[in-house]
Formats: C-alpha cells, structure tokens, sequence
C-alpha cells in the first residue's frame, strides 16, 4: 500500500490545499493530510480549530485522514510508515524552501521520498497568508476556500 502524508499549518486550508490533495489522491492508496503545529509560531486558528476546518473540508473524501503533530512532520510520516510527504510548489520561490525541506527530511530519514505537485494555475496566487489578510480587510474569501473556513474567517473578524 503506498502511502503519503501532506502536511502543513493549514493556518487556514485553501482550495489551492485541496487542489494539492485532491492529485494527490490519485497517486497514493492513502494520504495522511498533518496539521502541524510549531509552538513558536503565532496562528490565527488554534490547533483544534484547524484540525477541525480540515476535518470538515476532507470529510468526503474515502482515503484521506486528519492527523496533527507538534514534532517534525518527518518523525509523525515515520511514525504512520509513510512512504512519501507531497509538498505543493506555487512559484519558483517555493522551490527553494522545499529543496531544503527535502534535504533535510533526506537526512533523516533516507526511505521517505518527497512528491512535489505544481499549483493549478487558478491556485498559484493563494497563500493562507493572503486569505488571512483580505478576510481581515473583509474582503470575499468564499472562492479560494471551503465554505467552513469563509465562515470561521467572517467569525475571527467580525467589525
């Protein structure tokens, strides 16, 4: 059985999140989709209520399950004896990041491979980042993430 690991803060998941899993669905029997959680990063969304909008977000999807990690997502991919981590590319200045990330979970751990997929054009622009900032200058997030997360964004700020 092959199986995968995406993980993330998903600080909140974005449709260009699900686009990045829905593919790689299709690659792997299971996918493990990690919210990860580095206390020394300050988040909108505390730990539950982003592996709740997760939760809700992947909830019709068969072979996909929510986990979370406040340890390195390599050591909780080891601990789940997966076989790859996906990782979503947007733009050039992503590649940079993530061919250190790969090295270093390289040197960790020699057996888990590392998938890269490139954005879909409609979602190279998203960051959670970038939903956070317009959804706090209240404008329309409801296309560039799920129904839940435009309702739990409208909730954290309210005028």
């Amino acid at each position: 059985m092959k199986i995968a690991m995406y993980a993330g803060s998903f600080d909140p998941i974005t449709n260009g999140h699900l686009d990045i899993l829905k593919r790689g669905i299709k690659l792997f029997d299971k996918v493990y989709i990690c919210v990860a959680n580095n206390p020394n990063k300050k988040y909108l969304f505390n730990i539950e209520e982003r592996v709740d909008l997760v939760k809700e977000s992947v909830k019709n999807y068969n072979n996909v399950e929510v986990v979370f990690t406040e340890d390195l997502t390599i050591k909780k991919a080891k601990e789940l004896n997966v076989n790859a981590l996906i990782r979503g590319l947007r733009a050039v200045t992503d590649f940079e990041f993530e061919f250190q990330l790969a090295s270093s979970y390289h040197f960790i751990d020699k057996n888990i491979e590392m998938v890269f997929l490139m954005s879909s054009l409609e979602y190279s622009f998203i960051s959670s980042s970038t939903v956070k900032e317009f959804a706090q200058k209240h404008v329309d997030v409801s296309t560039l993430v799920p129904l839940c997360v435009a309702k739990a964004l409208q909730e954290k700020y309210k005028k």
